[in-house]
């Protein structure tokens, strides 16, 4: 073990010390014992966030009727104790501290990004054909070996990244892998999109015993919205994998991708209610996006429904009011990430056949893990001219390359020399980025008027794109 190693783990040690304390004594002096956590947070990533970042949080502690004090109280009261340890030692400190830090370092050193978080598929099986889904049209035929995925680990943690999400196909396919690799790599944290089919009582408990194994399941409204794109039966599952995770005190999120026929369903207070009564913490919203040579475009929406969501998404998770959810809409929250967040910037995407993507929706690329180091994969033309074209418009509420910006993807893809990477129907870019012309048109006056009603959103510095 290297000097830098055993410091790296004596801190991670005491760290865990302290966190273990502070949660130990939080219920005799919760105010306290909480701000305790903030100051050596402060301590350590001082010099990352803005003071006003934890003057804010010392704030919230302060006033325990407040709504996200209370979010935060229900999840130290209502879930496991040793899965929230360690879902703030491993995403917290590891990850959003120590991981995020050294990739910052790369950056500064080398001038390109390597990603926080890698999105992998351990497979391309999945046992639906939901309507829409990209994954649908892969095929079952391909997976990443166990050894695969834990050299993709190995060397990510080598290179600061300990975030690895897993969608697929159904990544739960593979969940004694997925146990396997949360096992032997416990100082990162795992987490799953599922539809929650395969979900039973010995893997919540092993969940319970890793802590650092999370899941979000996917939903799309109630049963005849969503099984009407899920499958009968699909609602069912779900609200069953829901129960499951609820009875064993496990964080519970949703994965929704939100189209012109169910966005106000899965925004309305019915169905938030309902998601809260099973136990849902958070929320991640997907806008669907027409990948696949067969892809519709009918559910696409329209300026005046996206608008609609970019204000409910506000409206839920405001500071008052709202619901206690914490939810992320990605397409509608790119002035908190300076646009699109893909090729390595924030996060990249690798296939069941261990191509290495720019984002899950951007079936291109020059890179493959069975052919190169993962660095090499991250160093790869694509993902440098992606970086170099960030963020793809001064407008944030523009933020992807493909879906708003239809005009920079091919030119991207052509000057990297990528290839399409689509397991099941190869989609020539051109096809995919003028299927999405229509809308990015549509869309641009209405982003352009939210942009200057909202004085949080600065207009960025667009990226060059090569000609």
């Amino acid at each position: 073990m290297s000097l830098q190693h055993f410091k790296d783990n004596v801190t991670r040690a005491l760290v865990s010390k302290t966190i273990d304390g502070a949660l130990h004594y939080v219920n005799q002096d919760r105010e306290k014992n909480l701000t305790k956590l903030v100051d050596i947070a402060e301590k350590l990533m001082g010099d990352q966030f803005e003071k006003e970042v934890f003057a804010g949080a010392r704030h919230l502690i302060a006033t325990p009727d407040a709504k996200w004090m209370k979010f935060a109280t229900d999840i130290m009261d209502e879930l496991d104790p040793h899965v929230v340890k360690t879902h703030v030692l491993n995403l917290g400190y590891q990850a959003g501290f120590y991981g995020f830090a050294k990739t910052n370092a790369f950056a500064e050193e080398h001038g390109y990004r390597i990603p926080w978080i890698i999105l992998m598929d351990p497979t391309s099986a999945c046992n639906k054909h939901c309507i829409g889904c990209w994954s649908a049209e892969y095929g079952h035929k391909v997976s990443m070996s166990y050894e695969d995925l834990d050299s993709i680990v190995t060397q990510g943690e080598e290179l600061g990244i300990y975030f690895y999400m897993m969608t697929g196909g159904e990544p739960l396919m593979r969940k004694d892998d997925i146990v396997k690799l949360a096992e032997k790599h416990n100082k990162s944290m795992f987490y799953a999109f599922t539809n929650g089919t395969l979900i039973d009582d010995a893997f919540c408990k092993e969940m319970v015993r890793l802590g650092n194994l999370s899941l979000a399941l996917s939903i799309e409204g109630f049963e005849e919205e969503n099984d009407s794109r899920r499958g009968e039966g699909s609602f069912a599952s779900t609200v069953k994998a829901m129960e499951l995770l609820q009875k064993y005190r496990l964080p519970c999120g949703t994965s929704i991708c939100y189209t012109s026929k169910n966005y106000q369903t899965v925004t309305s207070d019915e169905f938030l209610d309902f998601l809260l009564s099973k136990g849902v913490r958070y929320c991640w919203y997907f806008h669907y996006m027409p990948v696949g040579n067969e892809a519709s475009t009918e559910l696409l929406l329209n300026p005046e429904q996206r608008e609609y969501m970019y204000h409910r998404i506000r409206e839920i998770r405001g500071m008052e009011g709202g619901k206690p959810l914490f939810v992320i809409d990605f397409q509608n929250d790119g002035e908190f990430v300076g646009g699109c967040i893909a090729g390595g910037k924030f996060y990249c995407h690798i296939n069941p056949n261990g191509d290495v993507e720019p984002c899950v929706f951007i079936h291109y690329s020059g890179a493959n893990i069975h052919d190169m180091s993962l660095l090499d994969c991250l160093n790869q033309p694509l993902f440098k001219l992606y970086q170099q074209g960030q963020p793809f418009n001064e407008n944030h509420l523009r933020p992807c390359a493909m879906l708003e910006n239809p005009e920079a993807l091919p030119k991207l893809v052509a000057a990297a020399g990528a290839g399409s990477t689509d397991l099941q129907s190869p989609e020539d870019v051109c096809h995919l980025c003028d299927k999405c012309r229509p809308y990015a048109e549509d869309w641009a006056p209405t982003a352009q008027k939210l942009m200057e009603q909202n004085p949080q959103q600065q207009p960025g510095k667009k990226g060059h794109l090569p000609e």
